[in-house]
C-alpha cells in the first residue's frame, strides 16, 4: 500500500517538475534576449561617450580602441571655442522650455473639455483630434513654411514655439484620459460650492494631474529638443540654431571631426538624461494610467 501511495505521488509531481523546468528555460531564454537588446541598445551610447574623451589620432586608428588609451577633455573644449555651442544650447532650452509651455496649457485645457464638459460632438471632435497623428510633418511642412513666410516669422523663433500653444493630440489624449480617470463627482462638488468649470480644473484637478503635467512635459521638451526638421526649414541665422541642428555643422562638408561630434552629442543628450532621471516614476504612472481609462 505504501508503495503505490509513493509511486502515486511521483506521477503526480511529475507535471509540476516539468511545468517548473519549461518555466525555467523560458525564463533564462527571456533574459537573454533581453540582454542582448539592452547591449544593442547601450552600446551605441557607451561609444559614443568613450569616443568623446579620445583625441582624434586615436580615434582614426584601426582596429579600433574600447577605452580611450589618452583620455582627454580638449574635444569639450574645443567645440566650445570653435563653435557657438553655447548659443546652440540657450537656442534648444528656449524653444523647448516656452514650447512645452504652451503645450500644457493647451493641452490641459482642451482634454479637460473633452473629458468632462459635455457638448455636442465632442467624441466627434476627440477622434478628429486622434485622427491628425495619422498626418505626417512632411504632409504640413509647405503649408506652415507658406503661412510663417506670409506672417513675417521665418529666421525668427516663433515658428518653433506658437504652434504648441495650439496643443497636440498626444497632450490632448493623454490629459483627456488621466481626467477620465479623476472621479466626476470632485467637478459635481466644486460647481455645487459655486465653482466654475475653470476653477474646478485650476483648484481640484490640477493638484491631482502632477504625473500626467510631468509626463506631458517630458515628451513635450524631449520631443522639441530634438526636433530638426522645423528649425532647419525656419532658421536661417546659425547664431538662433538649436542644437539639433548645430549638431550637423560639426559633421561639415568634408571628412567629420568625430570626437567634437561625439562630445557635441554627449552635451545635447545630458540634459534629457538629467530630466528622465527625475521625472521617470511620473512618466510610467501616467503612461498606466492613461492607458486604463476609457
Amino acid at each position: 500500500m505504501n508503495s503505490v501511495n509513493v509511486l502515486q505521488r511521483i506521477q503526480a509531481a511529475n507535471p509540476f517538475q516539468h511545468r517548473r523546468r519549461r518555466e525555467a528555460v523560458l525564463d533564462t531564454l527571456t533574459y537573454v534576449v533581453l540582454g542582448v537588446l539592452l547591449i544593442l541598445i547601450v552600446f551605441p551610447l557607451f561609444w559614443m561617450l568613450v569616443t568623446s574623451f579620445k583625441p582624434l589620432s586615436e580615434v582614426r586608428r584601426y582596429p579600433p580602441t574600447i577605452l580611450p588609451q589618452t583620455f582627454t577633455l580638449e574635444n569639450y573644449v574645443d567645440i566650445w571655442q570653435q563653435y557657438p555651442f553655447a548659443n546652440f544650447l540657450i537656442n534648444s532650452f528656449l524653444i523647448s522650455g516656452l514650447g512645452t509651455v504652451g503645450a500644457i496649457l493647451s493641452c490641459t485645457l482642451a482634454g479637460f473639455a473633452l473629458a468632462r464638459l459635455r457638448f455636442p460632438g465632442d467624441r466627434v471632435l476627440f477622434i478628429v483630434v486622434l485622427a491628425t497623428l495619422m498626418i505626417p510633418y512632411p504632409a504640413r511642412m509647405i503649408p506652415l513654411f507658406v503661412l510663417m513666410s506670409k506672417l513675417g516669422w521665418i529666421d525668427t523663433y516663433l515658428p518653433l514655439i506658437v504652434p504648441w500653444f495650439f496643443g497636440n493630440a498626444y497632450g490632448v489624449f493623454l490629459m483627456r484620459q488621466f481626467f477620465k480617470g479623476i472621479p466626476g463627482e470632485l467637478m459635481e462638488a466644486g460647481i455645487l460650492d459655486g465653482c466654475n468649470p475653470l476653477h474646478v480644473l485650476v483648484r481640484i484637478y490640477l493638484p491631482l494631474s502632477v504625473p500626467a503635467l510631468t509626463a506631458l512635459s517630458v515628451v513635450t521638451f524631449t520631443t522639441i529638443w530634438n526636433d530638426f526638421i522645423p528649425p532647419l526649414i525656419f532658421i536661417n541665422s546659425m547664431e538662433k540654431m538649436p542644437i539639433a541642428v548645430g549638431l550637423a555643422f560639426f559633421k561639415g562638408q568634408g571628412e567629420a571631426i568625430w570626437s567634437w561630434l561625439m562630445a557635441a552629442s554627449v552635451l545635447s543628450a545630458l540634459p534629457l538624461l538629467v530630466l528622465y532621471i527625475f521625472a521617470q516614476r511620473y512618466i510610467i504612472e501616467s503612461m498606466a494610467l492613461a492607458g486604463l481609462k476609457r
